[in-house]
């Protein structure tokens, strides 16, 4: 049914519980997963200008991040059963929404795999903005996990 399952991680325990299931499908299923970490746009715009260290250490953490997030899914890719071929994407320079849909129609995605939440702090208290964003645009079926 499904051919290729996109996981959208942030590396947060939610998109981890969301990584297992979406493996657990394309193992199923005989599908690829691709694993998206999208690094949100410097939210200091014009200060990068000023101190091009801030902009750089952003970056290099969010990277960072992103490699973390990616690790995730491939290790539940190759526990409990037959490897998942798993097809790590990072991007950036576009809002998280932007990234799932491009790669959702460049990759012609037939599932997202979502957590319900995702990163903490402010992010947290709009209670999975992302995934009801997703759920709202996404041309294809979402399934949004706990």
């Amino acid at each position: 049914m499904f051919k290729r399952i996109l996981l959208a991680t942030d590396g947060s325990d939610a998109s981890d519980h969301a990584a297992g299931l979406a493996v657990s499908l394309a193992r199923q299923m005989g599908a690829t997963l691709t694993a998206l970490y999208v690094v949100d746009p410097y939210p200091f715009l014009g200060v990068g200008e000023i101190n091009p260290m801030g902009f750089d250490a952003y970056m290099a953490a969010a990277r960072s991040q992103g490699a973390e997030a990616h690790a995730q899914a491939l290790r539940r890719a190759t526990a409990g059963g037959p490897p998942v071929t798993v097809n790590p994407r990072l991007v950036e320079d576009v809002s998280v929404m932007e990234g799932i849909l491009a790669t959702i129609k460049q990759d012609q995605i037939d599932l997202v795999v979502v957590g319900s939440h995702g990163r903490t702090g402010l992010s947290r208290l709009m209670l999975g903005s992302v995934a009801s964003k997703v759920v709202a645009q996404s041309p294809v079926p979402v399934l949004v996990t706990r």
